[in-house]
């Protein structure tokens, strides 16, 4: 139960107490210690609202931890928030209505390095783990420590500023607090069942891209953000099997995808082709493509798609690219061609990219090389992924075994 909770506010616990003690860490620590709590507390009897127990009880933790830090008689400590009026509740309309969005708009502050900013709001606000996050960003883990010990610190001696940002700060941010959702994102996405602790934050995500594109609504990529989140949690319903098998998006059957969320994909991707194509409005139209097949009779869309990701190689060239379009490429061109594009990423930092591994071991099982792709079966099943997903790589090494 707490791990739920936490799953569902954690996020916006740690907003709140970060915004209103100016402090990251004491943030994460009270609300660690709360947690710690509400194991014992919550044995006996779960409490009516848990979000809110949690925040009181880290709120009294975070003032007492201050309280022992004081060493002068000057030191002013905030005072218990008091409980809000109906008047007060009725009136009150944030800037950004979305607690973990204002975090993330803070965590994104142009003061900090690029290279931290998404990182210090995966860790904080999502609840990634450091080992995720460095995998999402291809780093060592301890590289990644560094990165967010360096921009906490940043936050503190520059004195950044815990209020909402105005819209006027908005687009120096923007790129980051994109670059942020798309990696949280994508971590609730790799579980196709939708069963693994981020997977409540795929459906969050579409309320947290409607609330940026009424922020910014002639913002091309941030509707283009919006219309991928909606293509791909359209087709969430055919990404497993009936044997709770994960189903490759060629093998998914359109007529299971959800057709109300497609066409909300496609009135955000109508604002996207107003204006020239940035890398997420390009992604849009790939999710775009598959999202047109109308039934699994109908041939799957690769010319296109190879077509675009050549296209989005010119504005985002990253392995992360390059990995996505040999899937194409091996449909088109074959898998010797696809092979001889993902081997060439062997030294691009892939080494605990699941995806990498998988597509590796797809492409040496379809060459006929049994023991190789076996290897990098294991290499992908090592990495830890979604129930579903590890059945499938278990049925495709399985099925790479040689004849007898």
């Amino acid at each position: 139960m707490l791990d739920a909770v936490l799953r569902a506010d954690g996020g916006r616990i740690t907003a709140a107490l970060a915004a209103r003690f100016r402090d990251l860490d004491l943030a994460e620590e009270a609300l660690a210690e709360a947690c710690g709590r509400a194991i014992t507390a919550w044995a006996d009897a779960r409490p009516a609202n848990p979000a809110g127990w949690l925040y009181r009880v880290a709120d009294r933790i975070a003032l007492d931890m201050l309280r022992r830090r004081a060493v002068r008689d000057t030191t002013v400590l905030p005072e218990p928030e008091p409980e809000p009026t109906a008047e007060e509740l009725m009136a009150a309309r944030p800037l950004i209505p979305d607690e973990r969005l204002q975090l993330i708009f803070v965590c994104c502050h142009p003061a900090i390095h690029p290279e931290a900013r998404a990182a210090l709001t995966l860790r904080l606000v999502c609840g990634l783990s450091a080992q995720e996050i460095a995998r999402a960003f291809l780093i060592a883990e301890p590289a990644l420590l560094q990165r967010l010990t360096r921009a906490k610190h940043k936050i503190a001696a520059a004195g950044v500023p815990f209020e909402i940002p105005g819209p006027d700060h908005w687009r120096d941010r923007l790129d980051a607090v994109l670059s942020t959702l798309e990696v949280a994102y994508a971590h609730a996405h790799a579980d196709g069942a939708g069963t693994g602790r981020h997977a409540g934050y795929a459906e969050e995500m579409l309320g947290i891209t409607a609330t940026l594109t009424a922020m910014l609504p002639t913002e091309p990529e941030v509707h283009a953000l919006a219309a991928i989140v909606r293509f791909a949690e359209a087709r969430r319903p055919a990404r497993v099997d009936a044997d709770g098998v994960m189903a490759p998006l060629a093998d998914q059957d359109p007529a299971r995808w959800d057709a109300e969320l497609i066409a909300l994909g496609r009135r955000y991707l109508a604002v996207v082709l107003q204006r020239p194509l940035g890398p997420r409005g390009l992604q849009a139209l790939i999710h775009a493509e598959w999202c047109a097949r109308s039934s699994l009779a109908a041939p799957a869309p690769w010319p296109a798609i190879l077509t675009l990701y050549d296209a989005l190689l010119a504005l985002r060239d990253d392995p992360v690219v390059r990995l996505n379009r040999a899937v194409a490429l091996a449909e088109i061109r074959g898998p010797t061609a696809a092979l001889e594009e993902v081997d060439a990423l062997a030294h691009a930092g892939l080494a605990a990219y699941l995806p990498y591994h998988s597509l590796r071991a797809d492409l040496l099982a379809r060459l006929g090389f049994a023991e190789p792709a076996r290897q990098a079966y294991d290499a992908a099943l090592a990495l830890g992924p979604g129930d579903a997903e590890r059945r499938w790589l278990e049925r495709r090494r399985s099925e790479a075994a040689p004849s007898t």
